[in-house]
């Protein structure tokens, strides 16, 4: 999709920005003028910003104003390496506080609505995101955090709670817990509004099924903003994003060159109004496309499909490319197994070995089961794993992300 004229504009003045006051931009663009950028060709030929670029710029390079404007910071939630600090000014606070708004108002959220955020408070940008929103959209927020799930189901049905923020995981052990306590009458909640990871059509049933209520993406990376730059709609066909704030393309991962609507690639943004820590051609590693045409909604944002998956999640086993997403696919076709998997990746004697836990209830033959399962894997993607079936309830659960595969190649 290419820059509308509005959207140029902006971007030419984000440039232009960038160029002059961040000393990252200013070094990564050395030489550029700034009125060079005419056209959309001319932006695809910038370079791409990663990860790595904003590793480089710890703590505070990517800042793009004076430290007077400077009013927070959050950082990624990354365990490892070297942490990404992103500073905001008062506008971006008040700019994502607009986007989360609006997801909220797709999502049916209203002014009348009790709002249980769940996610983490801190640096990482999740819980106050949802509450930054759920203020300016005047609901009543209850900024519950992660973890003490006694607690949340207590306030939850105390104060009534009509909407659930959280991740998907969290989500599903929440509603198991209601389900095993035959609490579900005492329980208010009417939408879910669920970020943070991938999960499957599978799991979104169960969810939906087992809590009654409706259930909303949101997309956003603490890079841009956070989430809030994208939600779905009642029609539950892809995420509509927010092209006023950024510009989203989708390139091949393998040549960075931009794909057409409709194509699957990696999601790369540019922010069109950030002040705090502007990014052009941000690489995400996330995987989703482009959806092409309009909404049966009405809304005229453009949409996203779900994220099906990272660059950087591919395993090669047995000299095969697999993706998490492909496993999860074929597990879906299976309905005596619960939404719930793990994968396990493990060298043994001399050769990688994948092993794909899956969740059943006791009426079923696990062993049928599990060559059934491995069947189909090799069959689609073209090696044999080994497949244990177990009890639903035995894989973990999580109050954050589910780590759903683990490589012990490395340990």
């Amino acid at each position: 999709m290419k820059m509308n004229s509005q959207q140029f504009a902006l971007f030419q003045k984000q440039l232009a920005n960038v160029i002059k006051n961040s000393a990252f931009y200013q070094k990564k663009f050395a030489g550029l003028d700034p009125a060079s950028i005419r056209t959309q060709e001319d932006f695809e030929t910038l370079p791409f910003t990663s990860k790595g670029d904003l590793r480089e710029a710890y703590p505070l390079g990517l800042q793009g104003v004076p430290d007077k404007d400077i009013v927070r910071i959050h950082s990624s939630s990354g365990t490892t390496g070297t942490p990404v600090v992103i500073p905001y000014t008062a506008k971006d606070v008040d700019d994502w506080g607009e986007m989360f708004k609006r997801c909220y108002e797709f999502a049916g959220v209203t002014n009348e609505d009790r709002v249980q955020i769940t996610p983490g408070y801190g640096l990482w940008t999740a819980g106050i995101g949802f509450q930054n929103g759920c203020e300016k959209l005047g609901a009543m927020a209850i900024p519950m955090g992660p973890g003490n799930t006694e607690k949340q189901l207590q306030m939850m049905m105390d104060l009534k709670s009509t909407v659930l923020c959280s991740t998907s995981s969290y989500a599903l052990l929440l509603a198991e817990e209601i389900g095993k306590r035959g609490i579900k009458d005492k329980i208010h909640l009417k939408k879910g509004v669920i970020g943070s990871e991938r999960w499957s059509q599978k799991m979104r049933d169960r969810i939906s099924t087992e809590l009654g209520i409706e259930l909303y993406d949101i997309y956003g990376l603490t890079e841009i903003y956070g989430p809030g730059i994208g939600i779905s709609c009642h029609e539950n066909c892809g995420m509509h994003y927010w092209d006023d704030y950024i510009y989203l393309e989708i390139i091949d991962p393998m040549t960075g060159k931009n794909l057409p609507d409709g194509e699957i690639g990696e999601i790369v943004i540019t922010t069109l109004v950030k002040e705090g820590a502007p990014l052009i051609r941000y690489r995400t590693h996330d995987l989703s496309r482009i959806i092409p045409g309009e909404c049966a909604c009405g809304s005229k944002f453009p949409r996203l499909d779900i994220i099906m998956g990272r660059t950087d999640d591919m395993m090669k086993i047995k000299g095969v490319n697999v993706f998490p997403s492909q496993i999860e696919e074929i597990l879906g076709t299976f309905e005596e197994i619960s939404s719930e998997y793990q994968i396990r990746i493990s060298h043994l004697d001399g050769k990688d070995t994948m092993r794909i836990y899956v969740e059943s209830t006791g009426d079923v033959d696990f062993a049928d089961l599990s060559r059934r399962i491995a069947e189909q894997v090799k069959s689609r993607i073209g090696f044999t794993p080994i497949v244990k079936v177990v009890e639903v309830g035995v894989l973990p659960r999580s109050m954050k992300k589910t780590a759903r595969v683990i490589d012990e190649r490395f340990n």
